[in-house]
């Protein structure tokens, strides 16, 4: 058996490696030159545990090629990205490409399968118009299914093998033939249902998350309102039995949670208004952590102010619709100099410096926007004595407070009662 799998970012790679681990041939394209020389110089463009060792295994054992085109195949699988458009629309450019890329390949047998977070309908009127052109019938001589990711960056081998897996196929021999292919390699348990019932499933996953997300933002400022803890709050609530809250934080990022709602709300004319909702509650959550800092630094003489945190997960280096590039953007746009560290992004980019010390050189507050289990190692008595003023905001109340309290700094966390009304505040943006 043969497999091209079409995108090679954060998904379509580690799936080309773990196939390639079962022992099916597989063919990665990506369009950009760049990512296809550096994984052919065995090098890697992605930040994942063991994906570069897993690659280099099944590189060395010939399972595993790359090259900016597809080839001749037995399955095709289509993982690339699909981004907001205007109006926060479903971009779905690159899905068109790629499917339009892998027509000239196709023959009679052939399995399509899309991994892609689509809207719903999107295989049944965008995808398999764009096959047809290869004039096999679908269902006798081409075969068409959905099976979305389901997995946790940073983990991403294990669960693309140990999670559960949705197959959705147009028709039944499409979802048996996909069903195979799967079980060739995922260990969890794979359920098979109609394609536009698991378009929506991955939709209402990513949909759920934003939602719970959502309500803790709003309790915490909630809870700095009427001058409560929230994380104390949320820590007795989920003693329910019954009850589960997710933490608040600074924003919602990544390409799944921060977009795959709005996919839904394109497509249900007029019929998620809580979704809505919650997508505006979480977009506007960058603007009260900049309305925070600036009650923080109230006072002080052309405060500069130092972003702990680039990308929008801790351990990971997916910087994809990350709050850290509103939460930036936003505090120049009102003037504060500005320094930025991640150890997990390339210095560089996003104005990314080469040391947490660089980065608090002559800074008057820190704000930890990221989870990154190193920032809890920070030596930060060497990072106070290069500050100018020693303060500090906690957006995931992810530091010891205490600790850095006995080195002289002042410490604010969102969701807890402070001086000043930040909840108060409006903001001219």
């Amino acid at each position: 058996m043969k497999a091209c799998v079409v995108g090679l970012g954060y998904i379509g790679l580690p799936t080309a490696i773990v196939m390639a681990q079962a022992g099916i041939r597989v063919h990665g394209v990506d369009r950009s030159a760049d990512i296809v020389d550096t994984l052919l110089s065995r090098g890697i463009h992605v930040a994942e545990p063991g994906l570069q060792d897993a690659m280099l295994q099944a590189m060395d054992k010939r399972t595993l090629t790359f090259s900016t085109k597809p080839e001749f195949a037995d399955t095709f699988i289509i993982a690339v990205q699909t981004p907001l458009g205007p109006g926060r629309s479903p971009n779905l450019d690159y899905v068109r490409s790629a499917a339009e890329s892998i027509v000239p390949c196709l023959k009679p047998g052939n399995l399509v399968i899309v991994e892609s977070t689509v809207p719903p309908n999107t295989i049944e009127r965008f995808i398999i118009p764009i096959l047809g052109q290869a004039k096999l019938e679908i269902g006798k001589q081409l075969f068409v299914a959905y099976s979305p990711e389901r997995v946790y960056p940073g983990n991403i081998l294990s669960e693309l093998v140990g999670n559960d897996r949705i197959i959705g196929g147009v028709d039944g021999e499409s979802s048996r033939k996909a069903l195979r292919l799967y079980s060739r390699f995922v260990r969890g348990t794979i359920h098979t249902t109609d394609v536009g019932t698991a378009e929506l499933v991955k939709l209402m996953e990513n949909t759920y998350r934003d939602i719970n997300i959502a309500f803790a933002n709003e309790m915490a400022r909630v809870a700095e309102t009427v001058g409560v803890d929230v994380w104390e709050a949320i820590r007795l609530a989920n003693t329910h039995p019954r009850v589960h809250m997710l933490k608040p934080g600074p924003g919602v990022g990544g390409h799944c949670i921060a977009v795959d709602p709005w996919f839904i709300v394109a497509g249900a004319r007029g019929q998620a208004p809580l979704i809505s909702l919650a997508r505006t509650i979480n977009d506007g959550t960058p603007m009260h952590i900049v309305r925070f800092v600036e009650s923080i630094v109230a006072g002080i003489d052309e405060p500069v102010v130092t972003l702990l945190g680039l990308s929008y997960k801790g351990n990971s280096d997916d910087t994809r619709e990350s709050p850290s590039h509103a939460i930036g953007a936003a505090l120049e746009r009102k003037g504060y100099s500005l320094k930025r560290f991640d150890p997990y992004v390339r210095s560089g980019i996003m104005g990314n410096m080469g040391s947490a010390s660089e980065a608090a050189e002559r800074s008057d507050c820190l704000v930890l926007l990221t989870d990154h289990d190193q920032f809890r190692d920070l030596d930060f008595g060497q990072i106070g004595d290069v500050m100018r003023t020693r303060l500090v905001l906690d957006t995931r109340n992810w530091l010891d407070a205490g600790q850095l309290a006995k080195l002289g700094f002042t410490c604010y966390r969102i969701g807890t009662p402070m001086i000043g009304s930040v909840a108060e505040r409006g903001s001219d943006e």
